[in-house]
């Protein structure tokens, strides 16, 4: 049986005559050569040999070991009868006699919302399989050669029009957009995520299988929409499997090459730039999801291919004890994919991306919700520390793998107190660009001020302080021109919201601090976002000072 390899809480004892569990089915081969599965709720599956699959169907309850071992008949003997029963416990397969209303309560609310580590929660919303399979004979008008070669025009002329389309693409990146246009460019990714999730569903239905569940999920701080296909796993052909993971992919990639084709018949500039964002915002998340690092559909093509259940916990296993021996020395240790050669080089991928992801999303998110007030400030602050528990658990996990591995307690000793200097050498030594970033407002006498949010560090402007100037879009930044602070001493004002964020609205005043400018040149822009460069900081200040202290500013 594949089991997952993270540390489990002691199995339950298994009852003298054991029992399959409730939820528990048994599925058995769709075709010669391949394995049985045996599925516990909506959404976990184990691949098995055919013993322990047919030990799994006779565990009715009725019988004990002995009884077992006689009804199956050689090799099973008692002892290992008794192995194998709790092996199923151990993967709670079992009815371990704890089903009561109270139980069953619980577990029908873990159907309906889950957590997943590091950083995703899913919300069950609906039950797609009936409705999937009343569009069966859509799915299958569409399950042929001639759609896929549409499909792949598609997403190529997007890129062509794109490409055709330049200057266009980069202004329309480079320069605030409407609020509505946001929006709705918001809309249409959510609306296209959910058809992408419809995808994985109606492929898995054309060969054969069931979608247990789709919902909306926070992954990693962003909304986004889910469909469980984890009963792809009961399908033989491993082909089919991939075509089942990469089917999201591919229908989000024919979404943004339409949209792309489109840009070239839209003549409203507003229209054009909107439907340029949602065009590359849409094939941008596409390929972030062929990324195989963290569990995402490119992750669950290159299992699904490889053949390898839990194949990025087991890899990650094995970089960990790859480090551990390296740091921590021991000589138990045992690789759980040893016929991969790649494994800890991929592991070490997958232990380090989660980090890169959480910590690109605090530096993408964090400057946003800290001007908008201090309950966001609070929510950034929780985000950092939540970015620290993880990390400071992972090495935990590394001593344990030590411990287990006989390291000599010396040597752990020793290498912890190496890795804690090492990181307080980092913290204290390491210097980072400091910034302070606001915007800048000309009302209607041509005066220019810089305007700051309430949880900017003030500290660094005073009288002759200089200041950058820039028109900003949501993915890219001109610079319009500089100036200097002819005042050090800032007074209480409003400023609207397309100060701090690339949006073009008048209204929405947020409050402000407000310094007079002398600028170097009148900027074309009214309003726009700035900048003052402030040096550089160590990275233990740095990290204070960008992520914690704006909780306390407000």
């Amino acid at each position: 049986m594949s089991a997952r390899t993270a540390t489990r809480e002691p199995a339950p004892a298994v009852p003298s005559r054991p029992r399959i569990a409730d939820d528990v089915t048994v599925h058995a081969p769709d075709k010669e050569g391949a394995p049985w599965v045996i599925q516990r709720g909506r959404h976990r599956y184990f691949r098995v040999q055919t013993d322990l699959a047919r030990l799994a169907r006779a565990v009715d309850g009725t019988r004990d070991r002995t009884g077992l071992a006689e009804v199956l008949g050689p090799p099973w003997t008692p002892e290992a009868v008794d192995v194998a029963v709790r092996k199923l416990a151990d993967s709670q397969l079992l009815d371990d006699g704890t089903a009561d209303v109270g139980s069953k309560r619980r577990k029908n609310l873990t159907s309906w919302i889950r957590f997943a580590p590091p950083l995703t929660v899913q919300f069950t919303l609906l039950k797609p399989e009936r409705l999937l399979r009343r569009l069966t004979p859509l799915i299958n008008a569409l399950a042929h050669r001639a759609a896929a070669v549409v499909a792949a025009t598609a997403v190529l002329g997007g890129l062509l029009a794109l490409a055709a389309q330049g200057d266009e693409l980069r202004t329309a990146l480079g320069r605030p957009l409407p609020i509505a246009v946001y929006l709705a460019v918001a809309c249409a990714m959510l609306v296209t995520t959910c058809v992408h999730e419809m995808g994985h569903g109606a492929v898995l239905t054309y060969y054969g299988g069931r979608p247990s569940r789709m919902g909306v999920m926070l992954f990693y701080l962003s909304p986004a929409f889910f469909c469980d296909v984890s009963d792809g796993w009961r399908l033989s052909d491993k082909a089919h499997r991939v075509h089942v993971a990469l089917a999201g992919i591919a229908t989000q990639l024919v979404i943004a090459g339409t949209g792309g084709i489109a840009t070239l018949f839209v003549d409203a500039a507003t229209v054009r730039d909107g439907l340029m964002v949602f065009t590359v915002s849409t094939y941008a998340t596409g390929l972030l999801n062929l990324l195989p690092f963290i569990k995402l559909d490119g992750y669950i093509a290159l299992m699904s291919h490889l053949d390898l259940p839990h194949l990025r916990d087991r890899a990650m296993t094995d970089a960990r004890r790859f480090v551990a021996r390296i740091l921590f020395g021991g000589s138990g240790y045992h690789r759980e994919l040893p016929h991969v050669r790649w494994s800890v080089a991929y592991g070490l991928a997958c232990l380090v991306f989660p980090c890169y992801i959480v910590a690109g999303a605090l530096g993408l998110w964090a400057g946003a919700a800290q001007r908008l007030g201090g309950i966001g400030a609070a929510l950034v602050l929780c985000g950092l520390g939540y970015f620290v528990y993880r990390l400071g658990r992972g090495f935990v996990r590394l001593l344990g793998e030590a411990r287990a591995a006989g390291a000599h307690t010396a040597r752990l000793s020793l290498a912890t107190s190496l890795a804690v200097a090492a990181v307080g050498g980092l913290l204290m030594w390491v210097k980072l660009p400091y910034s302070v970033s606001g915007g800048y407002v000309r009302d209607a006498r041509g005066e220019v001020r810089l305007v700051l949010p309430p949880s900017a560090d003030r500290s660094v402007i005073g009288k002759g302080t200089t200041v950058e100037l820039f028109r900003s879009g949501l993915a890219g930044r001109d610079r319009t021109g500089s100036a200097v602070v002819t005042d050090g001493r800032g007074g209480n004002t409003t400023a609207p919201l397309s100060a701090f964020l690339p949006v073009r609205a008048d209204g929405l005043p947020q409050p402000a601090v407000g310094y007079p400018l002398t600028v170097t040149g009148t900027p074309a822009d009214r309003i726009g976002t700035a900048q003052v460069n402030a040096g550089t900081l160590p990275l233990w200040d740095w990290l204070c000072t960008t992520y914690v202290a704006p909780a306390w500013r407000w």
